[in-house]
């Protein structure tokens, strides 16, 4: 893991915000989660957070920045498996010595800290746990976009996805957010070409659904949009 220093820390409120969400924090919790946030390790794009079939070293939290889990084939072409966003956790089991199923990778400038362990607050634990639920359902989104979605719905479906997902985290401005990717790791992620991006891209701006621009996306109406394609929001309890 390649880790560069800073004199700037990360903002840590996302990745806290996003925890609290999830399930309300006793205060020892939000302690212990403040302690760990002020190790921050700091890595550039294209750095391997884990490598599939290796030993993961330690578990982290996602501060800032933007990761993704991916599969690369031997002739080169990969698959985006699901994005990884601040609040979310690598690696955190219960059993020791866990080996990474996949590889995730670093797609911005990423800031992690090694979080607290279980057994440290009920509230805590409670959250890592519908966290891992959430992380499960989102690669079982993923496994339904890519099954039985078009191509426009595949594009649509993941963006209200993320606006969801960032929205937990206080990262949705207005009807906007940012998204730091270039259309050719979306078409990896949706398995479709680049050309073919760029033209549902297109189609969704002109149907007044999405618009993709300068690295920001904006949902007009992700209410509307939720129901165009038929999407539920995605949840793991019933509070």
């Amino acid at each position: 893991m390649s880790i560069v220093a800073s004199r700037t820390l990360p903002t840590i409120f996302p990745a806290l915000s996003r925890l609290s969400r999830i399930a309300p924090l006793e205060p020892p919790a939000v302690a212990a989660l403040r302690e760990a946030m002020r190790q921050p390790q700091l890595l550039r794009p294209r750095r391997d957070l884990t490598v599939e079939g290796r030993e993961i070293g330690s578990p982290l939290l996602i501060l800032s920045g933007w990761a993704a889990r991916v599969r690369i084939l031997l002739d080169g072409r990969r698959q985006f498996l699901n994005f990884l966003l601040p609040g979310d956790l690598i690696g955190l089991y219960h059993h020791p010595r866990a080996v990474a199923t996949s590889s995730i990778v670093t797609l911005t400038d990423v800031a992690t800290c090694v979080p607290p362990g279980w057994g440290v607050c009920p509230s805590l634990d409670q959250a890592y746990a519908i966290a891992a639920a959430l992380d499960e359902a989102y690669l079982l989104a993923q496994i339904a976009r890519l099954g039985r979605m078009n191509a426009l719905e595949r594009i649509s479906d993941l963006m209200l996805e993320l606006h969801e997902r960032l929205a937990s985290s206080e990262s949705v401005h207005g009807r906007s957010f940012e998204l730091p990717i270039t259309q050719e790791t979306l078409a990896d992620a949706l398995g479709l070409t680049a050309v073919h991006v760029n033209r549902m891209l297109q189609a969704a701006r002109r149907a007044g659904d999405l618009h993709w621009s300068s690295r920001s996306v904006t949902i007009p109406d992700p209410k509307a949009l939720s129901r165009k394609i038929g999407r539920v929001p995605i949840r793991v309890t019933n509070d």
